[in-house]
């Protein structure tokens, strides 16, 4: 027979064997096409998602062909780079600086030209539940040089002064909608919303859009006639231009307008851009656009790999099964005169027919599945895409990829076929085999060389290191699986029935169980490691933040501009609205002051004899000898050379170092931390129950929160006095002159716990503020509150303090960035994704596999439902091993980039000793809960519930 004839053959008997075995055929076109999938709309959803230059060039400039702006030099030449990304003057000289508008920009722009301006503001708006501030862009949004960078979804473009446009965020935020009233604060005019627009690269962007004029020229000519109106703080004005004719706005354009001073963003040019011998900027900072080509092709080579991996681990198994079910089969094909040759050619021709389907049927549910998950991708990445790109021989790249691999996969298969003696095949014997025990020596091996290596990267800084050392890891854990899934037979001696034969068949299988167990631990192991590095770089994140207010507050915080009395009114106004709005907690509100010294500066200020302003006084604490931190200063240098990050951090966290790096000043209390308040203050905001604290408060002694500052049960307070015409005794005051007192206060020391309380250094009851001769007045008051407000109740409390005098302000603790970000969610979900498919994968092959030891245990009696149970413990086995091995897996390379951000972290504490080394490293609980738990339960129950519990009738072999 001629090779072209045996494969021949061979694939027809592949074909008609795929087609006689159509659920086994199936897992295996899963178990290839679920990688190729995945990877299809991986690629599809970067190309498409990534904008490419034109599209960038679109979301900012619409369908104009460039953008004019003034370069903020003056009318001064200036050059730039074609792509704008660098801006300077002839020869690097700092230009003559001239008021900014000299610059005529319509005057560069060249004859024949349409444009239209854009120009954004700040602005207060009202909404349905009160007002919330907003960015206002003043542009022709239904001008055709819009369409691109602004789309219409609803309603209809503004065309008058009084309309506006709004984003769908802005809208949803609002509670409004197309035909809302809204009024601009300030301006006092009051607009109707008649459309509701979008920016497909910033779809969570909240603003509003007006017709050019109907804003800003107005608001600035109120704040004219109206001293009490704050005139518009206006960026600047940009102009989008369509040139005469189809030549765009070319590069000899752009030359001519940088000479009058200013700078554009043309399409053509960034398109196209000129050689650096024209771009006379290039000569001096060097020419060119960034390339992440290598990085690109690191991503694109691992997730081949990744793809290579889960195909091999699971469509292995799967084509074993095969052969051992059809060994009767390619038995006869030897009684033929077949060869070991032509068994392998049989099998590898399954994985060959078998292969081609998934990999088609992968390619094509890759492109359906992110064209149909389209919305919710753009919703996730907040843009839209350009188009739904589908790169032809990327796609087949990927295809061949998971067609070869499928080949791959029945390779091993294939040789294990070819050596079985005719006789076994006949006779359905398999021998007696025993485990090698050097694949597993071998591993355990190289699983303590990649977790040394790893380390030894991380500690080291060599990421090289530590990727390579977490491959190694891994690769050295996959191969000591089949001893840990042999040992999990014998964990099963003393439990029940089902659990036991479950473990035992995951162990007398190791062949199909360890393919499967090792898969879900590859997708578990980058998904853990991601998690972790993710969670404990937000801690990291959160801790270096230096909050104004503590966890679960907010403060309501009056002008201290204005004098005593208006202060005084303001909260009395602002209190009672907003707290209807807030979400208090029960008995949270405590009222506070501030402190300070010398003249009452809300009514007037001191001035020298040159009539320069002397300011109004000043209080500080003055710390006692040997308190000072000592990570400032002389010696600072040296010391933090020689502490460890750990050491450091107790350091910095001690009494003399805590509040060296002071925060905002939320509390008005001129950076010295000292507050007047009473016992509530100290329940509510400090959260301090110590009864002597609290009588120390009643009897009128101040409560420091920070031992550093005392000496003997003594603070010293350093008062710089000022005085206004008269001083407190009626004596006028002598211009330039001021008085120090020094004064010892004796005060209770309570626990520390400044580094918890940003803002309060020291709780001064107002009776012996005035005992020391310094000035006090209410200043606001802090809550607890169940939930840090809604965007709804934020408007709500705005409206209410605008309409009290727009002199009380609410503050809120610091938002950490990305604390929200579903990232970590979608990571769970799509290693519980993998963890399910090769669970349930497993399953159905041990019953393929199994079909004879339950037909036995339906002939000895045993219940249909053990045939449910059975299955979904094989599958719930697979996934709880799988997600614990894959787990550690994920630790150690985890751990190890920790171990590179800590060495960098202590590098620049070195530098900077007052700079943070923390770098905790914190488990991410969620995700590991999710796969440790409902990933394993929910696989179980679904491979319980798709069993069929009655046994069919088994056709009798041979």
């Amino acid at each position: 027979m001629s090779a072209l004839g045996g494969w021949r053959a061979a694939l027809r008997i592949a074909r008609r064997d795929a087609l006689r075995a159509k659920g086994r055929s199936a897992l295996v076109v899963a178990m290839i096409a679920l990688p190729v999938l995945g990877v299809t709309a991986a690629d599809v959803t970067y190309r498409s998602a990534e904008p490419t230059a034109a599209e960038r060039l679109t979301a900012e400039l619409g369908s104009a062909d460039a953008k004019f702006s003034d370069a903020g030099m003056g009318a001064t030449p200036v050059e730039q780079l074609p792509d704008v990304s660098a801006v300077g003057t002839p020869g690097g000289k700092a230009p003559a600086r001239e008021p900014e508008g000299d610059v005529d920009v319509e005057a560069a722009i060249p004859a024949g030209a349409r444009h239209i301006t854009r120009q954004s503001v700040p602005a207060t708006v009202s909404t349905a539940h009160g007002v919330a501030g907003t960015e206002i862009t003043e542009l022709s949004t239904g001008d055709p040089m819009a369409r691109g960078m602004i789309d219409l979804v609803e309603g209809e473009f503004p065309d008058a002064p009084g309309e506006l446009a709004a984003t769908g965020a802005f809208l949803e935020s609002a509670g409004l909608k197309v035909g809302s009233k809204t009024e601009v604060r300030g301006l006092d005019r009051t607009f109707t919303i008649t459309a509701s627009v979008e920016l497909p690269d910033a779809l969570a962007k909240r603003a509003l859009y007006a017709e050019p004029g109907a804003v800003i020229a107005p608001w600035q000519q109120a704040s004219t006639r109206d001293k009490n109106v704050l005139p518009p703080s206006a960026d600047k004005r940009e102009w989008l231009v369509k040139a005469a004719g189809n030549t765009g706005v070319t590069w000899a354009d752009v030359l001519a307008a940088n000479k009058t001073g200013v700078v554009v963003e043309s399409r053509s040019v960034v398109l196209a851009p000129p050689p650096d011998s024209e771009v006379p900027l290039a000569a001096r900072i060097g020419g060119g656009f960034g390339d992440d080509s290598t990085e690109l092709g690191i991503a694109a080579v691992t997730i081949v790999a990744m793809a290579v991996l889960e195909v091999v681990l699971l469509a292995g198994p799967a084509f074993a099964v095969g052969a051992r079910r059809s060994r009767r089969q390619l038995g006869l094909l030897g009684t033929c005169g077949g060869d070991r040759r032509h068994i392998r050619s049989v099998v590898l021709a399954g994985g060959l027919v078998l292969g081609t389907i998934g990999a088609v049927t992968g390619a094509v549910l890759g492109i359906g599945l992110t064209a149909l998950l389209r919305p919710i991708i753009e919703g996730w990445t907040g843009k839209r895409f350009g188009t739904l790109e589908t790169p032809p021989l990327e796609i087949a790249a990927i295809a061949a990829i998971g067609l070869v691999t499928g080949v791959l996969a029945a390779l091993v298969p294939a040789v294990v076929a070819a050596r079985q003696s005719v006789l076994e095949a006949l006779t359905g014997r398999k021998g007696v085999r025993h485990a090698s025990r050097t694949l597993p020596t071998l591993g355990a091996a190289a699983l303590a060389l990649g977790v040394t290596i790893a380390l030894f990267g991380g500690t080291t800084g060599a990421g090289t290191l530590v990727a390579g050392g977490s491959i190694i890891a891994e690769l050295g854990l996959l191969c000591c699986i089949p001893v840990i899934v042999g040992f999990l037979g014998r964990l099963g001696r003393r439990l029940p029935l089902v659990p036991r034969l479950a473990l035992r068949d995951a162990a007398r299988n190791r062949g199909r169980t360890a393919p499967a167990v090792a898969a879900v631990m590859a997708a578990v192991a980058g998904s853990v490691a991601i998690a972790t590095y993710t969670v404990s770089e937000r801690t990291q994140m959160a801790y270096d933040v230096q909050q104004s207010l503590t966890p679960g507050t907010v403060a309501l915080v009056a002008d201290t501009l204005e004098s005593r009395t208006d202060t005084r009114q303001a909260l009395a106004l602002a209190r009672p609205s907003a707290e209807r709005s807030l979400p208090l907690a029960p008995g949270g509100r405590a009222d506070f002051g501030r402190v300070w010294a010398g003249s009452d500066c809300n009514r007037y200020r001191t001035h020298d004899a040159e009539g320069n302003e002397t300011g109004c006084g000043s209080l500080e604490f003055v710390k006692p000898a040997g308190s000072q931190c000592p990570l400032r200063g002389k010696g600072a240098a040296a010391l933090a050379a020689r502490l460890s990050a750990g050491e450091h951090k107790k350091l910095k966290e001690s009494p003399a170092c805590a509040d060296e790096n002071v925060a905002m000043d939320v509390f008005g209390t001129g950076l010295n931390n000292i507050v007047t308040g009473d016992e509530q203050l100290l329940r509510t905001y400090v959260g301090l129950e110590d009864p002597a604290a609290l009588k120390a408060l009643a009897a009128g002694t101040p409560v420091l929160l920070n031992s550093a500052f005392a000496k003997d049960g003594k603070v010293t307070l350093k008062a710089v006095h000022t005085y206004g015409p008269k001083d407190g005794a009626g004596r006028k005051a002598h211009p330039g002159k001021a008085r120090t007192v020094v004064s010892k206060v004796p005060v209770y020391i309570a626990p520390d716990t400044y580094v918890t309380t940003p803002g309060i250094r020291m709780i001064m009851p107002p009776g012996s503020a005035e005992k020391l001769g310094l000035h006090t007045e209410p200043v606001g008051s802090v809550y607890r509150v169940r939930h840090q407000p809604t965007d709804a109740e934020r408007q709500k409390v705005d409206d209410a303090l605008l309409q009290a005098g727009n002199t009380v302000f609410l503050h809120t603790p610091m938002k950490i960035s990305g604390a929200d970000d579903p990232m970590l969610l979608i990571l769970a979900l799509f290693a519980g994704v993998v963890t399910l498919g090769a669970a349930a994968i497993t399953t159905g092959l041990a019953k393929a596999d199994a079909e004879a030891d339950l037909t036995t245990l339906s002939a000895v009696g045993a219940p249909p439902r053990v045939r449910r149970s059975l299955s979904g413990f094989q599958c719930a086995v697979v996934a709880v091993t799988g997600v614990l091995l894959g787990t550690a897996a994920g630790l150690v390379p985890a751990v190890a980039l920790r171990l590179v951000d800590l060495r960098q972290a202590t590098a620049a504490m070195r530098a900077n000793p007052m700079d943070s080394a923390y770098t905790p490293i914190v488990l991410p609980w969620t995700t590991i809960g999710i796969l440790t738990v409902a990933v394993p339960v929910l696989a179980g129950l679904l491979a319980a519930g798709l069993t069929r519990s009655r046994l069919a009738l088994a056709r009798r072999a041979g």
